[in-house]
């Protein structure tokens, strides 16, 4: 397994090229530009020193979000909706939660770049100390072909390049803005639009595929030896982690599932039956995950499979949704914002809608999925969905099911994530 060192930019230029990234419960761009900062008092490209940031302690986790646009990136606080940093990038962006609770990785031109959202804890004890800062668009880079996925799962991180089957590991709690990122780089056999995901003992699951094909996955050992393959998961997509560390992906027939021993195919059924992103919740045997059983209508129904059962239920919704639209409540409850502007609830178990509330106006998905469109992400019992068409972010109470707040934004919102600021060891097992 090779290392690699990561390469340091001047957080006073931004050189964004041939960007090519994916997310799940969350694609592909092309540009070629080079833009330099402008130091304007709203804009954060000024070369900051991660050492001379003021940080301040807080009495709660402090939740941030991180919005892209055409143009940038901003970070948002999550408890006012307020616009704390605002930084300048270009080309199609994409943002990831890095895993710890506090870094994002934006997907600019053909690197993953650490941002720090400027909130995290510290473990004092039997209780936690919260601290924030200012946010900040770090220098340090994993650079490669075609960035894409970002997991991470047991205090570690793995980066995937799409265009050359590279995988970049690391432990989360070396993310650090003030420090060089090493990384443990293994490849997979081609390079393709795939996903791993690194195991605290050094192994890894990772998906097969070409540039032709994805037909499923494998498992490999800490001495890179594979110690399972399963090639019955046709267009393997997306990654989730169930109970016990378990690893599912979904497949154009259903879903397949490694449970630390062996690889379950879960079927669908019909021979066409696509699920390709997959949202989990902590202590539910249940996914829920988008569903499609033809390519060119729009998707109504949702798929929630039990993978401990080996079970794939299917639930309409009534209207149509995309891959941004998917999330899980602070009870496990499905969570689907539809194009007709409601956020819906469904009772994973049942798939019986048990609540609806209306968020935004009705919208229609864009042809090309670079563009913006809604998005939705929940920390804790709180919803937060963007509205591009009124460039607004509106937060929802999910226990009382009512709008707490709403905010205008200077731009068109794109792509959403949040991190919540809690320690570390608190996201072991989540994406």
């Amino acid at each position: 397994m090779k290392k690699h060192k990561t390469t340091s930019l001047s957080i006073a230029v931004i050189t964004a090229a041939m960007l090519l990234a994916v997310t799940a419960c969350g694609q592909q761009s092309q540009q070629n530009v080079e833009a330099e900062s402008q130091e304007q008092p709203d804009k954060n490209n000024h070369a900051v020193d991660p050492g001379d940031r003021e940080s301040q302690e807080a009495s709660s986790p402090q939740p941030r979000l991180g919005i892209t646009y055409d143009g940038g990136v901003a970070i948002v606080d999550g408890s006012t909706l307020e616009t704390l940093s605002d930084f300048e990038a270009e080309g199609f962006l994409r943002i990831n939660p890095a895993g710890d609770g506090r870094h994002m990785f934006l997907t600019e031109g053909e690197s993953f770049r650490l941002l720090d959202a400027g909130t995290w804890a510290e473990p004092h004890g039997d209780h936690n100390h919260y601290y924030t800062a200012d946010p900040l668009l770090t220098g340090i880079t994993i650079d490669g072909p075609e960035p894409g996925h970002v997991v991470a799962h047991e205090g570690n991180g793995a980066l995937f390049f799409d265009g050359s089957g590279e995988i970049h590991t690391f432990e989360l709690a070396q993310l650090d803005a003030a420090a060089e990122l090493d990384t443990e780089v293994a490849e997979t056999a081609h390079p393709h639009h795939g996903v791993a995901v690194a195991f605290e003992d050094g192994s890894r699951f990772e998906t097969l595929g070409d540039d032709q094909d994805r037909p499923g996955a494998r498992v490999l050992s800490s001495d890179g030896d594979e110690v399972a393959r399963n090639d019955d998961c046709p267009g393997v997509h997306g990654e989730a982690t169930g109970p016990e560390g378990m690893i599912a992906v979904g497949c154009e027939d259903g879903a397949l599932v490694w449970d630390g021993e062996e690889f379950t195919k879960i079927a669908a059924g019909p021979d066409y039956a696509r699920t390709g992103n997959l949202c989990p919740a902590a202590d539910s045997n249940i996914m829920l995950g988008d569903y499609n059983e033809t390519t060119d209508e729009p998707m109504t129904q949702v798929a929630l499979i039990d993978v401990e059962a080996g079970k794939i239920n299917t639930s309409e919704i009534g209207a149509a949704y995309n891959f941004r639209s998917l999330a899980r409540g602070p009870e496990a409850e499905a969570l689907i914002l539809a194009e007709d502007g409601q956020l819906h609830v469904l009772d994973p178990g049942t798939g019986k809608q048990l609540e609806a509330i209306q968020v935004i106006e009705e919208w229609t998905e864009p042809e090309e999925w670079q563009e913006p469109r809604p998005a939705i992400q929940v920390i804790d019992d709180v919803a937060y969905i963007t509205d591009p068409a009124q460039q607004a972010i509106h937060m929802v109470d999910l226990v009382n099911m009512e709008i707490l707040d709403s905010a205008d934004l200077d731009f068109v919102p794109n792509e959403l994530t949040a991190v919540d600021g809690k320690p570390v060891a608190e996201h072991s097992h989540e994406r």
